[in-house]
């Protein structure tokens, strides 16, 4: 089984992946990460782990996992 990991300390709250994600699993929080933007958080349940929100990400956000998580 796969699973999105969000890294927020490294989103600047483009919202690429957002605008690309086909299963709106994505959503931007209320929480601002050091760098004083608003993170970016998944929905587990939405998220199929296709990867675009991985490719579309200029900032290297996320990570999928592989295997037991």
């Amino acid at each position: 089984m796969e699973k999105l990991i969000v890294h927020g300390e490294s989103c600047k709250s483009c919202k690429y992946c957002i605008n690309a994600c086909p299963k709106e699993a994505l959503s931007v929080t209320t929480h601002i990460n050091d760098k004083g933007y608003a993170t970016v958080a998944v929905d587990q349940k939405k998220c199929v782990c296709c990867g675009i929100c991985y490719n579309v990400c200029p900032d290297y956000v996320f990570e999928i996992q592989k295997g037991e998580v």
